[in-house]
């Protein structure tokens, strides 16, 4: 991606989904300002345009795309048909009836996976969803995210042990 389609995507992706008021996140910090992962997916072009974006990100070897629920899982659906390789969807927790499975769409022991995220703040929820494929028996060699919030996140992949790469840090979104 040339730096004049990057720089026209991020304005784009800023556009699209940037949202002002008072947001409380899932690390339980409010913010001013929330960047809505619904509205990124929502509009099949940017999506696709995200995705290929995303791609040379996804880290070499890997096997399969891992999308957390739920701004993952688009992601990782478009990234996938742009990649060829396959797609789980990673929940929050198993669910209690039907598969019982934390991660759909195929077995994930044994598999080299790129996980796909939407944004990171504090990076908890990754973290979580790493550890419980790993548990599973998946290697996971990075986590992708369209957005990096700047606000400790990569620093606590970085410290669990995670590999870690954004499409864009929130510095990069801003309108100068």
């Amino acid at each position: 991606m040339s730096p004049l389609d990057r720089d026209r995507l991020a304005r784009r992706t800023y556009d699209a989904a940037h949202l002002t008021g008072s947001f409380l996140l899932r690390s339980g910090v409010t913010s001013g300002e929330y960047f809505d992962k619904y509205l990124l997916a929502a509009d099949p072009l940017l999506l696709a345009d995200i995705a290929e974006g995303l791609e040379p990100l996804v880290a070499p070897g890997s096997q399969a795309l891992a999308g957390l629920e739920l701004g993952g899982v688009p992601l990782a659906t478009a990234l996938s048909q742009r990649t060829g390789l396959p797609a789980r969807f990673v929940r929050k927790q198993a669910k209690e009836y039907g598969t019982c499975r934390l991660a759909e769409g195929g077995d994930v022991e044994g598999m080299r996976l790129t996980v796909v995220e939407d944004v990171v703040t504090s990076g908890g929820q990754v973290i979580e969803s790493v550890r419980a494929l790993r548990a599973l028996g998946a290697d996971v060699v990075r986590v992708v995210c369209v957005i990096d919030r700047e606000a400790g996140g990569f620093d606590n992949l970085a410290a669990a042990g995670i590999d870690a790469a954004a499409l864009f840090r929130i510095s990069e979104l801003r309108p100068s």
